[in-house]
């Protein structure tokens, strides 16, 4: 057998220097073997090419033999003399592996030259094939050349549907290049358009359930014995050494195909969709994106808020502006790139400014410049970049900072200890209060009275953080109170005052 690499070496005229000479004569020889031609002499090649220099043809000829797409066979036809018989005359014959290139070439290149359609005579193909398998399977004894014409017609329109179909979904995704269209041919294909996928959407249904049916008729009837029929068919030809290979590739062939069909028009085992749904869903759904996508070229059309559309209104403006320095005025006002003097603030500029102030109103042109240097204008930096700096022990002020937070919430604690004794006091019986509890006396007295609505109506409010409740009662003697504080005296209306801790009281 021949090694993979060798077999390969059939390609490298695609990729070689004289690439298009090489195709010219592969395709003679494969429109020859169309012919049942299967030898050409050299001089029918260069009359089929054209080509003025024969010499590159026959080199050609030479390398194509090297690669193994052409065989030569030593021609003593047309010989009359020693002399013609011992000069080297060569029939050029196309091998299999030459043929099988150039084919594989060729079907590459129909492929992507192919248009992707979404075949409504295919669907109808393939249920009008199904039924005719159908009236096969009902017969005790079919015709397994019948049923093999049936099954190969089947699979070939099944495999263009599908095809066709995924084509024109990529296809679908990519077509909105409809910029160049004018808005008349804008309308009419989106029209002819979305008439398309309704009408295979509304064939699909119809088609797709008949063809659900079949496929459930045939399992009962025993597809499987069709399938034999049609492996035992395809390899009846087959030479003897290789007859069972040949029959076991053509059922693995046939169960795969069938396999595919089914997959296409019935749900999985576990409820997933078929092939058919995803297909009508996503057509489905092209229509709504497709007028999405139109809408919105239309929107940009309108209102032309693009950068696009702005930058061609500015470079209009530019084209309308009398003189230079309109233009430079019009490059001013659009991109503002004008000049930065607050680029560079020292201490120098501020006295500078101090000794000749500068209007704001000033003119760029007119004012001073500020000296920037070329530093900053290169890297952005006044100065290079060094070492990092050291980093600074903080230790002490952290230290200091945490003792006064605990000499502070101690002095809380204890202006907390002075007043929430839970006890019921008249503000004037209050004892003399250091700065501390005093400030904590004042919050909460201003959050009782601000809670108040009326002013002989007891109240009861919770401090801010939630720890102290405050209850307010008016004495209703007329009597005044007088707090004593190390900051002063506080004078007003007595009241009975009642301080309690929040979780004493829940």
């Amino acid at each position: 057998m021949t090694p993979p690499q060798e077999r390969l070496l059939a390609f490298s005229y695609l990729t070689a220097e004289r690439a298009p000479l090489y195709r010219a004569i592969l395709s003679v020889f494969v429109e020859a073997r169309q012919r049942f031609a299967l030898h050409l002499r050299p001089e029918e090649i260069d009359q089929a090419i054209e080509v003025p220099d024969t010499t590159k043809v026959e080199s050609a000829l030479r390398q194509l033999v090297e690669w193994g797409n052409l065989e030569a066979h030593q021609d003593t036809t047309e010989v009359a003399t020693v002399e013609e018989f011992y000069r080297p005359r060569y029939l050029f014959q196309l091998t299999a592996r030459g043929e099988a290139a150039e084919h594989a070439v060729r079907l590459y290149e129909s492929e992507l030259q192919q248009k992707g359609e979404l075949k409504i005579a295919a669907l109808q193909d393939v249920r009008a094939l199904l039924n005719d398998l159908l009236s096969h399977a009902r017969q005790e004894e079919p015709d397994p050349g019948k049923v093999f014409l049936t099954l190969q017609s089947l699979h070939a329109r099944f495999e263009e549907l599908t095809r066709r179909a995924q084509a024109f979904m990529r296809s679908l995704q990519r077509s909105i290049d409809l910029l160049a269209l004018e808005e008349e041919s804008l309308l009419a294909y989106k029209e002819s358009l979305i008439e398309y996928l309704e009408r295979f959407v509304r064939e699909l249904v119809t088609s797709g359930s008949e063809i659900a049916r079949s496929l459930d008729e045939l399992d009962r009837l025993g597809v499987e014995r069709l399938l034999e029929l049609a492996a035992l068919r395809e390899a009846s030809d087959a030479a003897p050494d290789v007859a069972e290979e040949d029959l076991a590739r053509a059922l693995a062939t046939s169960h795969q195909a069938w396999a595919g069909l089914q997959t296409w028009f019935r749900r999985g085992a576990q409820g997933e969709p078929s092939q058919a749904e995803i297909l009508r869903s996503q057509a489905m759904g092209a229509i709504p994106a497709f007028l999405a996508a139109i809408s919105g070229l239309n929107d940009r059309r309108v209102s032309r808020s693009d950068r696009a559309s702005d930058l061609k209104s500015l470079a209009r403006w530019f084209a309308e502006t009398d003189c230079e320095v309109d233009a430079h005025r019009l490059w001013r006002a659009a991109f503002g790139l004008s000049s930065s003097r607050h680029l560079r603030v020292t201490a120098d500029t501020i006295d500078a400014w101090a000794d000749s102030p500068v209007s704001p109103h000033t003119s760029w042109l007119e004012a001073p410049p500020i000296e920037v240097s070329p530093r900053l204008r290169a890297t952005g930096r006044t100065r290079r970049p060094g070492r990092a700096n050291r980093v600074i022990d903080r230790s002490a002020e952290k230290a200091q900072l945490a003792e006064r937070a605990a000499e502070e919430a101690r002095q809380l604690d204890a202006a907390r200890a002075v007043l929430a004794t839970g006890e019921r006091t008249r503000l004037a019986q209050l004892p003399e209060l250091d700065p501390q509890a005093f400030d904590l006396f004042l919050d909460l007295l201003g959050q009782a009275l601000a809670a108040k609505t009326s002013p002989d109506e007891p109240v009861r409010v919770t401090s801010t953080d939630g720890s102290l409740v405050v209850e307010l009662e008016p004495t209703r003697d007329g009597r005044i109170a007088e707090v004593q504080a190390t900051a002063g005296v506080l004078t007003g209306p007595d009241h009975w005052l009642t301080i309690r801790d929040a979780l004493a009281v829940s």
